[in-house]
């Protein structure tokens, strides 16, 4: 029973983002190795850039959950421990099950369906069969959106979802379905097309957009 209370007590924080956490839990993974955590190694495990490993470092510093010490070393606080316990447990829990359990049988894909409250996407967007069908839209690629117009964001599809490095950088900046984008710069000759979202702006080239699905608002929305 103590266990489950300390279990509760390290939960990751609301406001924490779900990036930090998958950080933190590969620092807890690489550590586990007994060689030393550098932000390199950190970089090659995630498949991230060492620039935006850098700045996650010194976020993660900031924000109490790792200590950098002698040849950039990271090492977990306390804090930082909690919540990474946290994170490997889930996932290994999920690994172990989706091991042991090589198909789900249909009771459990009941289950987990309501357990999920019975979600009519995934969190990409991407509709998951035989749930109840999102609302009805008229989707096309971003890459086809219209300087000045403001498009919401349907689904990020799993070609998208396949390239890491992608996926990062739209959660970055908060392109998720649901979210409001107003097109301020289309540069065929460039090849790319600029977008703003709550005060913030992210520009992406025309492949990439070509993976995001949009579409436009009603006008009483």
């Amino acid at each position: 029973m103590a266990k489950a209370s300390n279990h509760k007590a390290g939960a990751p924080a609301k406001d924490m983002t779900a990036s930090v956490q998958d950080y933190l839990a590969a620092v807890y993974d690489l550590a586990g190795s007994g060689k030393p955590v550098i932000g390199a190694r950190l970089a090659k495990h995630m498949g991230i850039s060492a620039p935006a490993v850098t700045e996650a470092i010194h976020r993660m510093a900031r924000g109490g959950y790792v200590k950098i010490g002698r040849s950039k070393r990271l090492t977990l606080t306390p804090k930082g421990q909690q919540i990474a316990e946290v994170m490997a447990r889930r996932h290994r829990l999920l690994e172990r099950w989706l091991t042991d359990e090589h198909a789900l049988s249909p009771r459990v894909e009941d289950r987990l369906a309501e357990l999920l409250g019975m979600p009519s996407t995934c969190p990409h967007g991407n509709p998951i069969p035989g749930m109840a069908k999102p609302p009805r839209v008229e989707p096309f690629p971003l890459a086809q959106a219209k300087e000045g117009t403001t498009v919401v964001v349907e689904r990020i599809t799993e070609e998208a979802e396949a390239d890491k490095k992608l996926l990062e950088h739209l959660w970055k900046n908060d392109v998720r379905p649901g979210r409001r984008l107003k097109i301020t710069e289309v540069a065929p000759w460039a090849g790319t097309i600029t977008a703003a979202s709550d005060g913030q702006s992210i520009a992406l080239g025309l492949p990439a957009a070509a993976k995001i699905w949009v579409y436009l608002p009603s006008p009483a929305a």
